[in-house]
């Protein structure tokens, strides 16, 4: 086990390297300011080090708030934002514990439609994950599916901050969704009726009623969907 001194006090930390990323992101971004104490907690029980993209995220910024609030990428929270920590994203002890770690991978995203950004654990198979160990995977709310993504938790931020997101979203957003993701608090989604996974919403995602609901509701309409259908158990979907 690595002191919280050892892990934040490193050379050649990522933040600067990330706040150069954040000045040239080609999508727009606001970076949220660290609950600095709720930042080493998430880092010591964690054990990776300021070095790391993940490390730096969770120390230094409180969170991302990218694409007018399409997408979240949870740091140490920030008080006052509605902004959640990975601490409580991910259920983390209420005390430093050697031996946790996230059961089936760290939730380290949210979309609002119920999309889930997930970094997998040591064994993604038992858990039910696609992928490898160290791999970004998402849960689509269109199909109720994970699906394993060709990258590394640090290759997954440069991404978002590329602008692909818009092609990577391709058939989810419908005339006037910048307008209704800028509404929302960061506590909220936006469901949708027909469900995203219809065939209704397939056809016509714009003629879709929506309404902005907590974020809580709208992944836990899709988790229990799931369910119901038979499909594969989604597992943990974050606390939010």
């Amino acid at each position: 086990m690595r002191e919280i001194d050892e892990l934040a006090r490193v050379q050649d930390p990522a933040w600067p390297h990330l706040q150069e990323a954040f000045a040239g992101s080609a999508v727009p971004l606001r970076v949220l300011p660290a609950d600095p104490d709720e930042g080493r907690r998430c880092l010591l029980q964690l054990q990776v080090t300021a070095r790391s993209v993940l490390g730096a995220l969770t120390l230094d910024c409180g969170g991302l708030v990218l694409d007018d609030g399409w997408v979240r990428v949870y740091g140490a929270g920030s008080a006052g934002s509605g902004m959640p920590g990975l601490g409580r994203v991910n259920g983390f002890p209420a005390a430093f514990e050697p031996g946790w770690h996230p059961a089936t991978g760290l939730v380290v995203g949210h979309d609002v439609l119920g999309g889930v950004f997930a970094l997998n654990g040591h064994e993604p198979a038992r858990a039910g994950r696609p992928g490898v160990p160290g791999q970004m995977t998402y849960f689509a709310p269109d199909t109720l599916e994970w699906e394993a993504l060709d990258m590394g938790h640090s290759d997954w931020v440069w991404w978002l901050l590329s602008g692909r997101l818009e092609t990577f979203y391709d058939g989810l957003r419908w005339p006037g969704w910048r307008e209704e993701a800028t509404a929302l608090d960061l506590a909220q989604g936006i469901t949708v009726y027909p469900f995203l996974w219809s065939a209704e919403a397939h056809e016509d995602l714009a003629a879709t009623s929506r309404r902005a609901v907590a974020m809580r509701e709208v992944l836990g309409v899709a988790a229990d969907f799931a369910r119901q259908a038979g499909m594969a158990d989604p597992g943990f979907l974050g606390e939010v």
